[in-house]
């Protein structure tokens, strides 16, 4: 069994092992600070950026039931953020509004908000929604590791960016900059 942590607005590669394999998320697991589980990276004029959070956790509670802080005005900011990044892709316009909805629906745990995302590119880039698994795992578990502060080894296919002229091609970016970048064509970016 393949496990992979739930994240927000998670980075290409994790997509990349939900296209390929059964993957399962894990929903078992205790929330962990500095991961993809409340932050993302995007490409934006300065460079890649990073998006956070804030959450309300005793670091003893599952991943299921860490609350989201909405005392700050963090949507507003990252939708400014986004906005701001991908306005000129070519295909932000077709996905912007479904996508900020999910975050003004401000839902109540990180689990239900990053699940309501994770199943929008999953449909939108066409690959199945993952299974989640919410008792202990039985038999042998493989944690697939994606984290922000440990290089990836997984090496995707360049695709157009909006400031690949100031940066060339930057890997390691939130699978929203292919679905802004690439539209349908995103799954052919995956293998």
């Amino acid at each position: 069994m393949k496990l992979l942590t739930t994240a927000f607005f998670p980075p290409i590669e994790y997509f990349a092992h939900l296209a390929k394999c059964s993957v399962f998320i894990d929903g078992t697991e205790h929330y962990q600070k500095q991961s993809w589980r409340n932050r993302c990276r995007i490409l934006s004029s300065n460079g890649p950026e990073d998006l956070r959070f804030p959450v309300v956790h005793d670091g003893k509670r599952s991943i299921t039931a860490v609350l989201v802080d909405y005392k700050t005005d963090w949507v507003r900011r990252n939708e400014y953020a986004i906005d701001t990044a991908y306005y000129s892709s070519p295909f932000f316009e077709y996905y912007r509004d479904e996508l900020f909805a999910i975050l003004d629906s401000r839902p109540q745990t990180l689990w239900e908000l990053n699940s309501r995302i994770t199943c929008f590119f999953c449909r939108k880039i066409g690959i199945p929604e993952p299974a989640v698994l919410l008792e202990a795992p039985q038999g042998e578990v493989e944690r697939i590791i994606i984290h922000p502060k440990i290089p990836s080894s997984w090496e995707g296919r360049p695709y157009w960016q909006v400031f690949r002229d100031k940066f060339g091609f930057v890997p390691g970016l939130s699978v929203m900059d292919l679905l802004f970048n690439e539209g349908p064509e995103s799954i052919c970016f995956l293998g």
